[in-house]
């Protein structure tokens, strides 16, 4: 009799052990810190109705295999850095986007790029700006984040450094497509009938047309399953751009910022106006100072600030929970996401 019931003991010992278990294991499991990617193509009057549905497709594919490429990095559990840097690359290397191989024209026909990326576990930031024979620019920022003392190099300077860093150059043929190359003839044209039309002298004060001028600016936010964030930018810049310009893309502040401590932002838009609202801190910031969520602040700043100010654009932002908030004031932004759950999304127009 004592022995049965102490094997009926020790059975109920080892039951209430294995639900024990069980529990602690599901507990775990929903204590598991989310990882998420979210990527956008460049904000502006993107339409459907000028949009065949191949070129529709063509975006959309793309869009894809860099969202899949970058999260399929922070499913091995890799980090955010090189899921961004992995996912930028893919469209830098495509000629749909105004970045890298698809950037666009300045007004002496050259292409000059920049870009910025930022880890937000370290608060450490690289940027480059101006340069005109590296394929991928975001590689180059990430270089003078983790080899320089510097955050930004611009030019020449960036240039020697990426040679010494050992990144292969490309010539400037590589960044040539007909597309860009005849978006600058026809923005020449229309300055030439515009400065015609108002009997302009050579000493008339340029102004830059902005209306579609920044399409493709390419960029990305991370959240990893080590619960750090990250953000890039890369752009080729404004067609027809003269005097220098740089636009927010490699301004740490302006078009991409990441903080552990609230999110993750990359943007895409009118390049002035971004800059003088430091609109990628500004969420941090509302989130930081004000205890915003990411939804109010990331809303607060392109849909009433930005917009007020006479900016357009939008962003593509990541918080320390893996909440994604993609607002934007134009007809449209190519745009998309994976989220906590594992579902992709992937958006082009308003609706």
């Amino acid at each position: 009799m004592i022995c049965i019931r102490s094997h009926r003991i020790i059975v109920f010992l080892l039951f209430g052990i294995i639900i024990f278990s069980g529990c602690q294991q599901t507990e775990f499991e929903s204590d598991t810190q989310p990882f998420c990617l979210a990527i956008h193509g460049g904000a502006g009057t993107i339409l459907k109705k000028t949009m065949t549905p191949e070129i529709e497709k063509e975006y959309r594919d793309k869009l894809e295999e860099s969202l899949q490429a970058g999260f399929n990095i922070l499913k091995d559990g890799g980090n955010s850095l090189d899921a961004v840097q992995t996912a930028i690359n893919i469209l830098e290397d495509s000629p749909l986007f105004n970045a890298g191989k698809g950037a666009v024209f300045t007004n002496s026909g050259t292409n000059e790029l920049d870009a910025s990326i930022m880890d937000g576990n370290t608060l450490n930031a690289g940027a480059v700006a101006g340069i005109k024979k590296i394929q991928n620019p975001i590689n180059l920022a990430r270089l003078v984040m983790e080899k320089s003392p510097h955050l930004m190099m611009v030019g020449e300077g960036a240039e020697i450094f990426a040679q010494e860093n050992g990144v292969e150059f490309v010539t400037p043929d590589y960044f040539y497509t007909e597309r860009r190359w005849q978006q600058l003839q026809k923005r020449l044209q229309e300055e030439e009938e515009n400065n015609k039309s108002l009997n302009n002298t050579a000493h008339q004060k340029y102004e830059p047309d902005f209306t579609d001028s920044k399409f493709g600016t390419v960029g990305c936010v991370s959240l990893d399953q080590n619960g750090d964030l990250a953000a890039g930018t890369s752009t080729g810049g404004m067609t027809n751009k003269r005097f220098g310009r740089v636009g927010d893309s490699p301004i740490i502040g302006a078009g991409t910022y990441a903080n552990n401590q609230t999110c993750a932002v990359s943007a895409t838009g009118e390049g002035e106006y971004f800059i003088r609202s430091l609109v990628t801190h500004d969420i941090s910031a509302l989130m930081a100072y004000k205890n915003m969520s990411l939804h109010e602040a990331a809303n607060h700043v392109i849909m009433e600030k930005l917009t007020k100010l006479g900016g357009s654009g939008g962003i593509i932002a990541i918080d320390k929970n893996g909440n994604i908030e993609m607002p934007f004031n134009t007809a449209g932004m190519y745009r998309g996401y994976i989220d906590k759950d594992g579902k992709m999304v992937i958006s082009i127009f308003k609706n």
